[in-house]
């Protein structure tokens, strides 16, 4: 059942924009790419762009999210491998894979005034959900976003 909002005089409105149908995927392979991150946030937002209407600061956390996870994987994690943004009607999750086994752990206790340290603790803040899972090139980090954060209300 879709609902819709009404008017202040009771005329209904349409219930905004519908979700992509189930099994929408990009991938972006980061392989040797020169800017990763920039090219995965671009990548991230062309996507969010052809999907939904998104809040203005929906798509920015998301965004900084494919950031976070990207600059890890330069970091720790012996260079990006693939982005790939998947979309549900439940959720919206990115997946960034990496060439190196070792899974990831928040650093605890978490010091906010130290630098480094920072990216997963901004991850969890965001996302829904995030966790990581090993595979035969490495592994693969990802996080979720809940579909009522999707599209603007």
């Amino acid at each position: 059942m879709t609902m819709s909002r009404g008017t202040l005089d009771g005329d209904p409105q349409p219930a905004g924009p519908a979700r992509p149908p189930a099994g929408q995927r990009r991938r972006l392979t980061l392989v040797g790419m020169p800017t990763p991150v920039a090219r995965a946030r671009a990548c991230a937002t062309e996507a969010l762009a052809d999907w939904y209407a998104p809040a203005p600061e929906f798509a920015a956390d998301v965004v900084l999210v494919v950031a976070e996870l990207v600059a890890n994987a330069m970091l720790h994690g012996d260079g990006p491998l693939e982005l790939v943004l998947d979309v549900t009607q439940e959720r919206l999750r990115v997946e960034v894979s990496d060439r190196s086994p070792t899974l990831p752990a928040l650093r605890r206790p978490h010091m906010p005034a130290l630098p480094g340290g920072h990216g997963l603790f901004i991850v969890e803040r965001i996302a829904d959900r995030w966790g990581a899972e090993p595979h035969a090139r490495g592994k693969s980090i990802w996080a979720e976003f809940d579909a009522p954060r999707l599209t603007r209300a």
